[in-house]
């Protein structure tokens, strides 16, 4: 076998070794300074150092207690016993281990032939019933494989995890022939010095062989409907969907048309559509559009159906204006972009207080578009009024004048940011000067916003505003990225001609945004920095945008995601406790913790228990 050059990704002639000791400083840069001398590191590797650093990953020990209960008879294993059996034999004098996982990571099996190599796994972890996921173990040819959706080899120490840099990895995700569902991954593992250039292409063709197995266990439903679908697709008719009761299969062209929030009302109209005379449907979207579904079936019994459907979109029917007398002219601020059901609500809550002159204070996560709302409500309304905007973070004589003069001469609209920084003089100084003008009847009052972080709010000082309105972070309504993506490029490149691919539209949105709005536009403002004209592609994207989850989260999800992170928080990491909170089993939280990717330190093996 052969030692990976790992300088082949950065163009040097350097030798190996001299090659990890730029690896090593590589990590060690990232880990203390948070950045990486362009070109020293694969874009792949850089990509899982930072969700790894994201989940907070130990990066000096391996040290996993939780172990899942896994199905010794499930589909996966009995499609992948054999083929794992001929590989483990081939490869039975060679120091390398073949291992099989689910799609959470947890390992399902393990052959090797050399026992030190076993030994050493069995003390890193890598067992039968331990998840390898990155939010766990950081970057590794399983879970970056999973987190990738693709072939992935890590080396030595492009590991995240110290313990592990003596190993080098493969390791490919398993697909569903059928259902298109990711099913687990197949990795090969061995020790560093002993990593061959093919270690990649094996893997993947062992992940291909499983699949063959995994379709021929497939009954002749499932056959049936992966035949007319994939027929359907080759005939290049739009939008196509594939369904049953149990299985959604979704073409490019229906991915790039159907927004995520959208989905799962139009399956549940594909399926009537199916089971209705005509096949033919009309679906009213949560978007506001209207779907045409036409369908074919490929199998009925009773209870259910399953066939291929052909969507068109199509725009609703025009409201007159009078059956929506509280609804906002489009914001012209671009960052005010953003049509998802939770930001709509909230644009229009404060937009009520403002045409009923109620103070309000704007309740959210930094970046989230506090500021942006106030603006975008008054420049709606009133647009050649007065508008000031003045930040906590000068407090000052000089600030507490400026708001004395904005409310007694000012009129329009006056935003109050970040009153949650204030001192406590500086909190006792804004009160006095606001009580005078509280309960003011003069209809040429300003009206004030006061923006706060979630929960930060001072209460001596939210006592002066009759109304809160929370402002959702983008994770909550994360199909406004689609809108604000090509907006937000206008704003950066001037209007010139920059637009978004749909492949990098795709991992945008199945980033989680912790830094919300502020933060895509950073990301873009990084990207525009380097292309201002074409089409982006994910390549042009920054390592932090392709930090992402494995799917997009309905707002719901995301929601409910939140519950989970702030019920751990609460009862530090003991799941049972935050299940009993939260008012759900054990198992359910379990099962929601691994789906979410949730890791929350606490004293249950750091809080992976």
């Amino acid at each position: 076998m052969v030692r990976p050059n790992y300088r082949s990704h950065a163009g040097s002639s350097q030798r190996p070794e001299l090659a990890v000791d730029d690896l090593v400083r590589a990590r060690t840069s990232f880990l203390v300074d948070h950045s990486v001398e362009e070109g020293t590191v694969r874009d792949t590797i850089l990509a899982s150092w930072t969700r790894s650093q994201e989940w907070d990953v130990a990066t000096d020990d391996v040290e996993l207690s939780c172990e899942y209960d896994s199905d010794p008879d499930s589909p996966l294993v009995r499609a992948a016993k054999p083929v794992i059996g001929d590989v483990a034999d081939q490869l039975a004098t060679e120091p390398v281990s073949v291992i099989l996982t689910d799609a959470e990571g947890v390992v399902l099996a393990r052959r090797t032939g050399d026992s030190t190599l076993n030994q050493h796994l069995d003390k890193v972890w890598l067992a039968p019933g331990f998840s390898y996921a990155e939010r766990y173990i950081g970057t590794n040819g399983i879970g970056t494989a999973l987190e990738g959706r693709g072939p992935v080899q890590v080396y030595g120490h492009e590991h995240y995890v110290e313990n592990l840099a003596d190993l080098a990895c493969a390791g490919a995700p398993i697909w569903h022939p059928v259902t298109g569902k990711l099913m687990g991954v197949v990795d090969l593992t061995c020790w560093r010095p002993d990593a061959g250039r093919f270690m990649a292409m094996a893997v993947s063709r062992i992940a291909r062989q499983i699949e063959g197995a995994l379709l021929d266990q497939s009954g002749p439903r499932e056959l049936a409907l992966l035949h007319d679908y994939l027929t359907a697709c080759r005939r290049g008719r739009g939008a196509v969907l594939g369904v049953s009761p149990d299985l959604v299969m979704m073409n490019d062209q229906a991915r790039e048309l159907i927004d995520p929030s959208d989905q799962v009302a139009l399956v549940a109209g594909a399926i009537e559509a199916l089971n209705s005379p005509s096949r033919l449907t009309l679906v009213d979207l949560p978007s506001g559009s209207v779907a045409r579904v036409q369908g074919r079936p490929s199998w009925t019994e009773r209870g259910g159906a399953g066939g291929v459907l052909h969507v068109q979109l199509a725009a609703p029917d025009p409201k007159p204006a009078a059956h929506t007398p509280h609804a906002l002219p489009q914001p012209a601020l671009p960052a005010a972009v953003g049509s998802g059901l939770r930001w709509t609500k909230c644009c229009q809550a404060v937009d009520r207080h403002f045409q009923n002159r109620e103070w309000v204070v704007l309740e959210g996560e930094p970046g989230t578009g506090k500021t942006t709302v106030a603006r975008a409500t008054h420049q709606a309304r009133t647009p050649a009024a007065h508008l000031r905007v003045l930040d906590a973070d000068d407090y000052g004589a000089r600030w507490i004048a400026d708001i004395i003069e904005e409310l007694e001469t000012g009129g329009g609209t006056l935003v109050i940011t970040h009153v949650d920084r204030l001192p406590a003089e500086g909190r006792q100084a804004l009160g006095d000067a606001l009580e005078p003008h509280r309960e003011s009847t003069d209809p040429e009052r300003p009206w004030v916003v006061a923006t706060v972080d979630s929960g930060r709010g001072p209460a001596e000082l939210l006592e002066l505003f009759p109304r809160t309105v929370p402002v959702p972070p983008l994770r909550h309504h994360v199909e406004d990225v689609a809108e604000l993506v090509p907006h937000l490029l206008a704003r950066l490149t001037r209007s010139h001609d920059l637009t978004c691919s749909p492949d990098a539209l795709r991992v945008l949105m199945r980033n989680r945004w912790p830094g919300n709005v502020e933060q895509l536009y950073q990301v873009l403002r990084k990207t525009v920095a380097r292309r201002r004209s074409g089409e982006l592609v994910p390549a042009d994207l920054p390592a932090e945008a392709r930090a992402v989850t494995r799917r997009v989260l309905t707002p719901l999800e995301a929601i409910e995601c939140d519950a989970i992170v702030d019920a751990l928080l609460d009862n530090a990491g003991n799941k049972a406790e935050a299940a009993r909170q939260l008012g759900m089993s054990r198992a359910t939280i379990y099962r929601k913790i691994r789906g979410y990717g949730i890791s929350v330190p606490g004293p249950e093996a750091g809080g992976r228990g």
